[in-house]
């Protein structure tokens, strides 16, 4: 075999450019994070299996499983090892579960799960290479299209309770407040999805995953600073018109998606001020969905915006030294 020619450099002519490394060396593998994933959800899982009962058994059991047979077809259609047993793709099934409805018709679980693979993931290369967090896509899918599908108050209707957010949105603070405290908020004495009203345990889940140093703390404070010092300042504007920031903090899926959503490692920014700026600019945008869109909670869309701002984000780096 003849070596390849190697031309010198013209006087002048830069074909590399060096600078500071993007990415986080943890020493950990796809396996090690997913099983820390999961077990950071595990105190949502059974409260929300406690809440729901079989409703919650039955969307955790469909959206995990569907989410691997796919994946793994996908991989044998590609010519790829399959590579599933890394609990990854289980892992994405899970967190499309709880973004769902406990009473979900089948086949809208079926087919998000399945988009979350597909679309969500093997579409762009797999796992870790998605620019969008592969469950948020195939929820945003199922959202605009089969909305009744997805709606909780709808979907829940034989349940007493009420979505806080819903309230909120359609009847003013006063139905939110006179319906709900803090407390009931924080332990989950609501109506909502199957991920979003586990409060508790998901904060609980999320400070597991800093302290292990699976996740960095960056994302999830600046997130939630996001949105609460928004909604403070529509609070302090107009209080008959707007609740306080705890509130918002509390209700829908903001917990969920400060620590597990946001901090998808393939679609957030790396570094300390992008992930400081892609969580600020996702919680702003949570609270402008709430109060001019038409979705009661907004998290998804909101970080699925911020999702595209990565690239651009991640263009932020400290200037290398001698640089």
């Amino acid at each position: 075999m003849t070596p390849p020619v190697i031309k010198p450099l013209a006087s002048g002519e830069r074909l590399l450019t060096v600078s500071t490394g993007p990415h986080w060396r943890v020493g950990d593998g796809i396996r090690r994070l997913s099983l820390y994933g999961l077990l950071a959800l595990l105190p949502a899982i059974v409260m929300a299996v406690s809440t729901y009962g079989m409703g919650a058994i039955r969307v955790f059991a469909l959206s995990g499983s569907v989410c691997v047979l796919v994946e793994a077809l996908c991989q044998k259609m590609m010519g790829r090892d399959i590579d599933v047993d890394n609990f990854n793709a289980f892992y994405m099934g899970v967190l499309f579960a709880f973004l769902l409805p406990a009473q979900t018709p089948w086949w809208t679980v079926v087919l998000g799960a399945a988009l979350t693979a597909s679309l969500g993931r093997m579409v762009f290369g797999g796992g870790g290479s998605s620019p969008l967090c592969a469950p948020l896509v195939a929820w945003a899918v199922c959202r605009i299209s089969w909305p009744a599908s997805l709606d909780i108050d709808l979907t829940m209707a034989s349940n007493a309770l009420n979505e806080p957010l819903a309230q909120l949105k359609f009847f003013g603070p006063e139905a939110l407040m006179s319906q709900y405290s803090y407390t009931d908020l924080f332990l989950g004495h609501t109506l909502g999805s199957i991920g979003a009203s586990q409060v508790a345990a998901l904060l609980l889940g999320g400070i597991f995953l800093i302290g292990t140093r699976k996740i960095r703390w960056y994302i999830p404070v600046a997130f939630l600073v996001g949105v609460f010092a928004t909604a403070e300042l529509y609070h302090m504007l107009n209080p008959e018109l707007y609740v306080s920031g705890l509130y918002h903090v509390l209700g829908g899926s903001v917990i969920f998606g400060a620590f597990f959503l946001a901090t998808d490692t393939s679609s957030s920014p790396n570094g300390r001020t992008p992930q400081l700026l892609f969580g600020l600019i996702g919680g702003i945008l949570v609270m402008i969905i709430r109060v001019y869109g038409m979705y009661p909670d907004g998290v998804t869309f909101a970080i699925l915006l911020a999702n595209l701002l990565s690239p651009l984000l991640d263009r932020i780096r400290p200037r290398p030294f001698g640089g």
